[in-house]
């Protein structure tokens, strides 16, 4: 495979698809689009900006933003200039963006808004190396020419002189080999480290997944999760740039439903909680309308399963199933495929599990989810099902050019092109999950099915060792949970412990319907969690979806809780994983309870 830069990569789409829509974002209450070549010259212009306020090859530059426009600019234009991009989730609080822009020595910071110019102007001080900050957003900042605006900073461009020379001078002296970024993973347990991926990294993993997912330039993407978390800036970012494709930007994470209506995306990547927030949309429609309703959507969903049972077998369903089929698209299929948009080729899911019974509704529904693997470390793609070659319950094959092989202990191997350099200035961490044969050690534990499908089976760190000695595997368990329409939320404890127990967060709204239904009485959800009515009844799920599992490894006590996980609260992380540590210590007494 040839070896280019992110640079030569943009360039040659512009090239191509010059008049094309690159970019498009609500403005003014529609999408407005940003064409390819209008593309190319705000890069350019924001590159020379950069060059004139003094970045040279090799600088770190951070953006803390939320996605926009104005953030693929950027990075795009990092890059052109020969700086590193270091991307911060604009969730972050100031000590931690402190800590980051302390860490990679960043000269310059772009910020999205006032709000995000507020948390660096807390300490920005104790940081040494920080010289400039951009704002996106127009800022009154004449009390400070250190703080300048993205619009200066291209007008600024606009009046170098040959522009397009020195351009191609910075452009020409950039290698594939070169760092291109410095990502903070983020940080469940001690401070986060700096993943130092350079642009053959990502552009291997871009150019690999382009081919065997078949993206082109007729698809448009739709992104929300953050640009800031290398799943997005690969799947909704350089992968669409890479061939011509369209990224339209959701408003926020919460209008997500109604941008796909507006934008009607033909590809969509994200974490599985999306999916799941769906699925408990669909059922809660289902479960507010007539009996009869109930019955019609529950027959179109079985004759959809019975043509995904066929599908998977590589089977034609029959003459009869087939007629089944036409009706249950017109009954009820269909609309579930117009809430997309009506024209999704395919969802791909990553940052975490995906359960299999998600898959499975969404295929009976028509809509398939392609789940895929990966890693800051691995830029990030090692594994991912296919449009044409796909497996419910696993992460598909491994890439072309990514070697996957598993350790004796379980746990997954990767070694290839897509392997970071290492953690930036943590040469004793870097050798600690890169060996001296190059194997990059996941943490992940799995096994490859006799097809060449990876399977993971749990995080290594997270393995739940009873005082008996047998080891469980939370994941499995907590995403088994879920399934259940009155769950929400779970994580199993139970470390040195007899038996497993949990910390539940039930789906509030679908619990206070059944309590309607049941006539039981409660003043609000803390009393509701803790009548005995409302434990029984989640005793009985508890008991039937984990009835398959070994008898360790089943739920023998469980605390209802009446507040979700968090990233406000710090119980979870921006790309949505559960902060165990922090939660076993905030709900210690709980807990401590529950086994006393």
């Amino acid at each position: 495979m040839q070896e280019f830069t992110i640079n030569e990569m943009f360039k040659n789409s512009v090239q191509k698809y010059a008049s094309k829509a690159a970019l498009s974002s609500k403005i003014d209450g529609s999408y407005q689009d940003i064409s390819y070549d209008e593309l190319d010259n705000r890069v350019k212009y924001f590159c020379l900006g950069l060059i004139e306020l003094g970045l040279r090859k090799g600088d770190r530059v951070a953006l803390l933003s939320e996605n926009r426009p104005e953030w693929a600019i950027s990075d795009l234009a990092i890059l052109a200039a020969g700086g590193v991009n270091v991307p911060m989730f604009w969730t972050l609080t100031p000590a931690q963006v402190e800590y980051i822009l302390r860490d990679s020595a960043a000269k310059i910071i772009c910020v999205s808004n006032k709000g995000q110019l507020q948390k660096v102007e807390a300490f920005r001080a104790n940081v040494s190396s920080l010289e400039r900050v951009i704002t996106f957003d127009a800022i009154d900042s004449k009390a400070d020419d250190s703080v300048v605006t993205f619009e200066d900073v291209c007008e600024l461009g606009k009046k170098v002189d040959d522009g397009d020379r020195v351009c191609q001078e910075v452009n020409d002296s950039i290698a594939p080999s070169d760092f291109a970024t410095l990502i903070y993973t983020s940080g469940t347990t001690g401070d986060p480290k700096g993943v130092v991926l350079t642009h053959s990294n990502l552009m291997s993993n871009a150019q690999t997944c382009t081919e065997i997912l078949g993206v082109t330039h007729e698809d448009v993407f739709l992104s929300f999760l953050p640009l800031s978390h290398v799943f997005e800036r690969m799947a909704g970012h350089y992968l669409p740039l890479a061939c011509g494709s369209t990224v339209a930007y959701a408003e926020s994470p919460f209008t997500v439903a109604k941008n796909m209506q507006e934008v009607r995306p033909t590809v969509m990547a994200s974490v599985p909680r999306l999916y799941e927030t769906m699925h408990e949309r669909i059922l809660r429609s289902v479960r507010e309308g007539s009996s009869l309703r109930q019955k019609i959507f529950h027959w179109s969903i079985g004759v959809g399963e019975k043509v995904s049972q066929a599908i998977q077998k590589k089977s034609k369903p029959s003459a009869i199933l087939s007629m089944k089929a036409k009706l249950a698209d017109k009954l009820v299929l269909n609309k579930i495929k117009a809430a997309t948009g009506g024209r999704l080729r395919f969802f791909v899911a990553g940052g975490a599990a995906l359960p299999k019974s998600l898959a499975e509704f969404f295929h009976a529904a028509g809509l398939i989810i392609l789940e895929g693997y990966g890693l800051t470390e691995t830029s990030p793609v090692i594994s991912v099902n296919r449009p044409d070659k796909w497996r419910f319950g696993t992460v598909g094959p491994p890439i072309p050019g990514v070697e996957v092989k598993i350790a004796e202990d379980g746990e997954i191997l990767s070694r290839g092109p897509h392997i970071m350099k290492g953690y930036f200035n943590k040469p004793e961490d870097t050798a600690e999950v890169i060996d001296s044969e190059g194997w990059f050690h996941t943490g992940d534990i799995g096994l490859i099915d006799e097809d060449g499908f990876l399977k993971i089976t749990d995080r290594k760190k997270n393995i739940i060792v009873l005082s008996n000695g047998k080891n469980v595997a939370p994941q499995p368990i907590e995403s088994q949970l879920v399934q259940s329409p009155y769950v929400s939320q779970v994580m199993l404890v139970g470390d040195k412990r007899k038996s497993i127990a949990a910390l539940i967060v039930p789906n509030f709204d679908a619990l206070k319907g059944y309590a309607k239904e049941q006539k039981i009485d409660a003043e609000d959800i803390s009393t509701l969690v803790e009548t005995k009515e409302i434990r029984q009844f989640i005793r009985q799920e508890v008991n039937r979806l984990l009835v398959d599992f070994a008898d360790f490894e089943r739920v023998k006590m469980f605390t209802l809780l009446d507040q979700e996980f968090t990233q406000e609260n710090d119980e979870m992380t921006p790309t949505l994983k559960l902060k165990r540590r922090v939660i076993l210590e905030r709900y210690k007494d709980r807990i401590e309870k529950m086994y006393g």
